[in-house]
């Protein structure tokens, strides 16, 4: 068997995202972070629960298994029952995220997706990122508007968490004091110095950075095999 690409690296850091949580609903956002949630569910996490995205609680292979009715989505979301991976055009330090626009928001120089549903999702239930092209425009300073709230801004919001942000450089968290971005792993074939000048702030980069965890050769499987025989999360991110 061919040894893992960077898509497969980014898959495996994606589904640790939800190592350890449990009965909660999964919510990834993207190709990338959904074969992350089912091989997790196949392999490490056997209690994730899976969604259609409207009502059908799904098996990794997409039929159902249940129904999640309107009125419990909502109580599992503002309960912390769910972990959500969502994108983010714009992420600081501190993992404020802006989906919104670029620019001054009262005369911005592009629209884009609009807040939507990142304000619930960030307060009140763990939430991760995905970022598959990692660079300055997306890692800056100070996010143009935010609607991800980081932590800086959540006040001690009962089930706010941000587990990881993961990109296809490495993958990152908020295990410091004040609670800023650090790097915990970097992706096979990446430096400590490629992740710095693509990024637009100051991060945290312990004395010893670790490789992020490799695939096992099941793993490897269930992903080329089950879960993307197509081979699709190679178009997310290149070998």
């Amino acid at each position: 068997m061919a040894g893992p690409t960077r898509a497969e690296y980014c898959v495996i850091a994606c589904a640790e995202a939800w190592r350890g949580d449990g009965e909660v609903l999964a919510s990834p956002m993207g190709l990338i972070p959904s074969v992350g949630a089912r091989l997790a569910r196949l392999t490490f996490a056997p209690d994730l629960l899976l969604t259609d995205g409207e009502a059908t609680l799904v098996r990794p292979d997409g039929t159902a298994e249940g129904w999640l009715p309107y009125r419990q989505h909502l109580a599992w979301v503002t309960g912390g029952r769910r972990h959500v991976m969502m994108g983010a055009s714009q992420i600081d330090r501190f993992g404020n995220q802006n989906i919104s626009c670029i620019g001054d928001w009262e005369r911005p120089k592009r629209q884009l997706l609009g807040v939507r549903g990142a304000p619930v999702n960030t307060l009140n239930n763990p939430t991760s990122y995905w970022i598959p092209r990692h660079s300055r425009r997306i890692f800056v300073e100070r996010v143009d508007m935010v609607c991800g709230v980081g932590y800086d801004r959540a006040a001690g919001a009962r089930h706010h968490r941000i587990p990881r942000v993961v990109s296809d450089l490495g993958v990152f968290d908020f295990a410091t004091s004040d609670r800023s971005m650090r790097l915990a792993s970097l992706h096979p074939g990446v430096t400590v110095e490629q992740v710095r000048e693509a990024t637009g702030f100051e991060l945290t980069v312990p004395d010893e950075v670790p490789p992020t965890r490799e695939p096992t050769a099941e793993e490897l499987r269930l992903i080329r095999e089950v879960v993307d025989p197509a081979g699709a999360r190679a178009r997310e991110v290149a070998s």
